[in-house]
């Protein structure tokens, strides 16, 4: 028996129904990830296999005593006490298990997850929030857990501890993203929320993608055929009197029937449309810091940090929460005086400035006004447009354009500030966390825009994707205030830092009072010739062992096997990913070598 399954469920809050007979399955150990655009109805969903709410019409049937554990995507604001309690307060449940069970369970948790038991949990940061509710939902063992936009605040480190953790859940997984990265490695099924209908798509999310767009494109061709035959049988009704005579009757009553499909087909709301508008070049050097220094309450933030920004560069800044990429950014512009060396800023800057908090709306204004400030009309690279038809471009209706900001969802505040943000000219955008909230097109589209951007893009971010498809160099926090500078994205960034951390540390020698003389390139021995021969064998059987495993464990009914082999496959993936990523160096080592020889 299916974990979860869902009948011909249907749900509407008064306006198009977010569900309408939409049919699930979901089985012991899947990961499936719900995905569909911002407004769908995704939260809704999962509120409604919780029990939160009910349907309009339908069933929901839970196999016979399912735990089900839902991760909010906003922290509650009711919640207070100290970690360890409201790690505690998710065993309701398991009130029939014994005190010490019970309290092996939490203090497994928390450590499991690296909690501060005796914090406060209300003077946590968000991202800590969050892993201490995850920690409540994972704590009564549920069969079936919820996640909603679960990497939301977290930093990349926290991320890649939950995408282990979650790799080692042995229920059921219901989860909704927007981090590609993260979707990709845990997804064993995409399910697809769209105008109502639940779409199940085997395999990974690529596929998912491909199988999609082709789904569309045939769905456009039976709706321009559709409407075609309307069109004919519509002009044939309207004929002369001779015609009216001598219809046929049937044809009549099909055409009624044709035109309450037509009128019942829900049609999409669009796709995002995002221009920037240019505010023309600035000078080549945009930012340059040298020495800089910054610190607080003695707490080094930034240390002896130096660097050069070209006009056109397009800078990633990586580091864990409360390490101070907030803190650089606004050392970079101006807004704070370094406490030693010197910032430099280029001539010609505009800059335009995406704040993660939102703090630049005005949530009890409406859309339009947080906009255009009240005026119908808004001036756009040079061309006057009606605020209403500028905001659709955003997805907003007239009716949602003039709702107060503060009846908006997450991803559609964000695709405000992103509408608020582009109706002036920059040649600097700095970006502050803009992926949380959005739906995947509309990260594609940002992507796709970014890209063209001929200006300085600088951005913080947590999204692995989003940064190795729009970055081009990497200034990363690593302790102690250092920020150091990597060529690339994220990607590039991890490649390089393990080639660094299996670096032997370099001997510091005493002063001499003459250098001493070069030494000659190193050529390869015969054994590290076997080597390096040998090694694309050794890595490419890896990789295959590496990919058979992923397989393995993507399978929900390999779960069913005995505990030990799946720990076995766990431990022998891991080990295997350690040796591919040993082999990696060692061969770039050699080819060094060998390189280095033939000069």
């Amino acid at each position: 028996m299916p974990v979860l399954e869902l009948r011909g469920l249907t749900l509407a809050f008064g306006g198009p129904p977010l569900l309408e007979g939409a049919r699930l399955r979901l089985e012991h150990g899947e990961r499936v990830a719900l995905v569909g655009r911002n407004g769908s109805g995704k939260s809704s969903l999962l509120r409604l296999i919780l029990g939160e709410i009910e349907p309009d019409d339908g069933e929901l049937v839970l196999a016979p005593g399912t735990r089900v554990s839902l991760l909010n995507q906003q922290v509650p604001p009711e919640i207070s006490g100290s970690v360890e309690q409201v790690v505690a307060a998710g065993q309701r449940e398991l009130e029939t298990a014994e005190g010490w069970q019970l309290d092996s369970r939490v203090k497994a948790v928390l450590s499991r997850l690296e909690l501060p038991s005796g914090a406060d949990f209300e003077t946590l940061s968000g991202g800590l929030q969050r892993r201490v509710l995850l920690g409540r939902a994972l704590v009564g063992e549920p069969d079936l857990l919820l996640l909603d936009e679960p990497t939301n605040h977290l930093d990349l480190p926290a991320i890649e501890k939950l995408e282990e953790l979650l790799l080692g859940f042995r229920g059921a997984l219901l989860f909704v993203t927007h981090d590609r990265a993260f979707l990709r490695r845990l997804a064993t099924r995409i399910v697809d929320l769209d105008l109502g209908r639940l779409g199940s798509w085997r395999g990974d999310y690529d596929t998912y993608l491909r199988d999609k767009e082709k789904q569309l494109e045939e769905e456009a061709r039976h709706a321009a055929a559709f409407d075609k035959k309307l069109a004919r049988e519509e002009a044939w009704i309207r004929q002369g009197i001779k015609a009216r005579r001598t219809r046929n009757e049937g044809r009549v009553r099909a055409l009624e029937k044709m035109r309450e499909v037509r009128r019942q087909r829900r049609r999409r709301d669009g796709t995002v449309r995002m221009r920037l508008a240019d505010a023309g070049r600035s000078g080549k050097r945009a930012i340059e810091a040298e020495g800089v220094s910054f610190a607080y309450d003695d707490r080094p933030i930034v240390s002896d940090f130096s660097t050069q920004i070209l006009r056109g560069d397009k800078i990633g800044i990586l580091g864990p929460n409360g390490s101070g990429k907030t803190t650089l950014l606004r050392l970079l512009l101006g807004e704070l005086e370094p406490a030693a060396g010197e910032i430099r800023r280029g001539t010609g800057l505009e800059v335009a400035y995406f704040d993660q908090h939102r703090e630049q709306l005005d949530l009890e204004r409406s859309v339009v006004d947080n906009v255009a400030d009240g005026n119908d009309r808004i001036s756009i690279g040079g061309k006057t447009r009606h605020v209403i038809s500028y905001l659709q471009d955003f997805l907003f209706g007239p009716e949602r354009a003039r709702s107060p900001v503060a009846a908006l969802s997450g991803g559609e505040r964000h695709r405000l500030l992103l509408a608020r943000l582009f109706t002036r000219p920059f040649n600097l955008l700095v970006m502050d966390e803009p992926t949380n909230d959005l739906d995947v097109e509309t990260l594609d589209l940002l992507e796709e825009l970014l890209l063209e951007f001929s200006g300085t893009l600088l951005l913080v971010s947590h999204d692995r994707e989003f940064l190795d498809h729009v970055v081009t160099s990497t200034l990363a926090f690593e302790g102690g205030g250092r920020v150091n500078e990597y060529v690339g994205g994220y990607s590039d960034y991890r490649r390089q830092r393990r080639i660094t951390e299996a670096s032997p540390p370099a001997r510091k020698s005493k002063p001499e009072s003459t250098p001493p003389p070069p030494s000659r390139p190193r050529k390869l021995g015969y054994r590290e010739k076997q080597e390096l021969e040998a090694l694309p064998a050794t890595i490419e059987s890896l990789e295959i062992e590496q990919t058979s495993l992923f397989e393995r464990l993507a399978d929900p009914d390999f779960y069913r096997n005995d505990g030990d082999e799946v720990a076995a496959a766990r431990d022998r993936l891991k080990q295997v990913e350690a040796e591919l990523a040993q082999a990696y160096e060692r061969w770039q080592e050699l080819e060094s070598i060998a390189e280095g020889g033939k000069t």
